[in-house]
């Protein structure tokens, strides 16, 4: 009874087998043979080149050159630790750091995964000559952005870095994935979509060791679209040398139609340093002067005297003064119990002699009789308080106080001192240094208010950017005339605040500007045109 019991149990046994059996190779069979088929195929990625960014004459500033990366496909063997202590030898990289990346990036036995990057072209030679001892191990040339200059105009390109969490989400919907290199900042940013690259791959197929037995599919890779900017090279290295390493800024633009034509901001950095993780890098990250801050455009100051151009145009316009009118400067003014003083004492002063000297005076009286609402209206209509437009990220507005403000935020009635203050760009007024190259651009073109931008072309077709207002800002020429009279007295005259800046035979017009700080040393400006009758730079 038990053998017959024994013999049912096997026999059961059996049949499950060739159920299973026959399950598995005749009704799954479809199923097995394409996994089959996998297992021996694999996937190589290649690479295109991201886009070019030229200068407005063709002059490369930045491009892309090839680089080694090392790839390995990892086997279900127990070779794994031998061949990454063999690429140690070659590389003179520790071993550990190879288990870890591995570790971290590995998917499947099937996903490539890229331990080393960049490395020089000698060791890539060697690794080829190794490659019956290091089974699974691929050279792929892909390449890396290139920035011939270094720091030059860095905060106009940006820098490249693998997407975020923040920008992911964003951009999931136009083709973006996970691990994928994108621009932060600067050009690099604002015209990712077009500079970035389509990759490709080979499709081929391997045998048990994992040496490439044929090719199977190729897509080939396509190369992002070349951007040709408005900036001319030679400026830019111009006013970077200009500036050294002062903490500042320096925008020159065409007046004409808001080409830029350089910016520099400072300090900066090197964008190369992202392309790799480095000590370096986060230095950048970490340094309280925040060099990666855009001051040109992102940074907000108060104008100081600069501003005195918009209070000068507002009380013309609105015929609370004439030519004619002065005021008389005695080096200080009371309001209330309060002293608002002058940098100097000036005497009787009109308006294009108040522009020429700077008179705080003058503009106290000014400022007083325009009314905050009337300089407030005029500072709107010449582009302060909002963003200018430029196609680059974090352009913020600047702010504007005016008596509403006040008292809806703070509570707090609108004073004549707080008047005065405005007048002379002082107090809760902020502006970006690009507004003000905009403002003093609209001076240069009789009243015209640009857009400032910094493409002239991508993919070799020219991008229309040119736009101003249909009419001029100011209608009165008198006006105009006036403020650029007193505008060329600064640089020119004998007396004017900027006349260090005059040079023989080269007619400039401009306004200097201190504006005070709680703290540290006052905010230091010039903006201005050249030359005087037939502007071609803003600055």
């Amino acid at each position: 009874m038990r053998i017959k019991t024994l013999q049912l149990a096997i026999g059961a046994i059996f049949i499950f087998l060739c159920l299973a059996l026959f399950y598995f190779q005749v009704i799954r069979s479809n199923l097995y043979l394409q996994l089959s088929k996998n297992n021996c195929i694999r996937l190589i990625p290649q690479e295109g080149m991201r886009g070019r960014i030229l200068d407005r004459n063709g002059e490369i500033i930045v491009d892309s050159r090839l680089s080694f990366n090392v790839l390995f496909f990892p086997q279900q063997n127990s070779d794994i630790d031998r061949i990454l202590l063999k690429l140690s030898s070659v590389l003179k990289i520790p071993a550990e750091d190879f288990k870890s990346k591995f570790v971290k990036t590995s998917r499947s036995f099937f996903t490539p995964v890229t331990l080393a990057e960049n490395i020089d072209k000698q060791s890539a030679i060697i690794i080829e000559e190794l490659k019956s001892e290091l089974p699974g191990v691929m050279i792929q040339v892909a390449p890396q952005r290139h920035y011939p200059y270094a720091r030059l105009a860095a905060h106009l390109l940006g820098y490249l870095g693998e997407i975020d969490h923040w920008r992911l989400n964003k951009l999931k919907n136009y083709g973006y994935e996970s691990k994928d290199i994108v621009g932060y900042g600067g050009i690099e940013e604002r015209y990712d979509y077009y500079l970035r690259e389509e990759e490709g791959g080979l499709q081929v197929e391997v045998d048990n060791r994992g040496r490439i037995v044929r090719v199977i599919g190729l897509r080939l890779p396509k190369n992002g679209k070349d951007i040709q900017l408005t900036v001319d090279l030679r400026i830019q290295k111009i006013i970077e040398a200009a500036l050294g390493d002062r903490k500042g800024a320096i925008i020159v633009l065409d007046p004409n139609n808001g080409e830029v034509l350089g910016m520099v901001s400072f300090p900066n950095f090197n964008p190369a340093l992202f392309l790799r993780k480095s000590s370096a890098k986060l230095a950048i990250l970490k340094d309280p002067d925040a060099p990666l801050l855009n001051r040109a455009i992102s940074g907000v100051y108060p104008p100081g005297s600069v501003f005195k151009i918009v209070v000068a145009i507002s009380g013309l316009e609105t015929r609370k003064i004439d030519s004619a009118t002065t005021f008389f400067c005695p080096g200080s003014i009371n309001l209330g119990k309060q002293e608002y003083a002058c940098w100097n004492t000036h005497g009787s002063q009109n308006v294009v002699n108040a522009i020429i000297h700077s008179c705080n005076v003058f503009f106290y009286r000014l400022g007083l009789l325009t009314g905050a609402e009337n300089i407030y209206d005029y500072a709107i209509k010449f582009g302060l308080g909002s963003p200018r437009e430029i196609d680059l990220p974090s352009e913020p507005s600047g702010f504007l106080p005016r008596p509403l403000w006040k008292r809806l935020t703070q509570f707090k009635a609108w004073f004549p001192g707080d008047t005065a203050n405005f007048a002379i760009g002082q107090g809760d007024l902020l502006v970006t240094p690009l507004q003000i190259t905009c403002l003093l651009a609209s001076i240069a073109n009789d009243g015209y208010l640009t857009r400032p931008h910094l493409i002239k072309a991508i993919d070799g077709r020219a991008v229309r950017f040119y736009k101003k207002t249909a009419t001029p800002l100011s209608s009165n020429r008198a006006v105009m005339s006036l403020i650029r009279s007193g505008l060329e007295g600064v640089v020119m005259a004998p007396d004017g605040t900027a006349t260090i800046l005059s040079i023989p035979g080269v007619p400039i017009s401009g306004k200097t500007g201190t504006a005070q700080v709680s703290r540290g040393q006052p905010h230091a400006w010039f903006a201005g045109f050249f030359p005087t009758k037939k502007p071609k730079f803003a600055i």
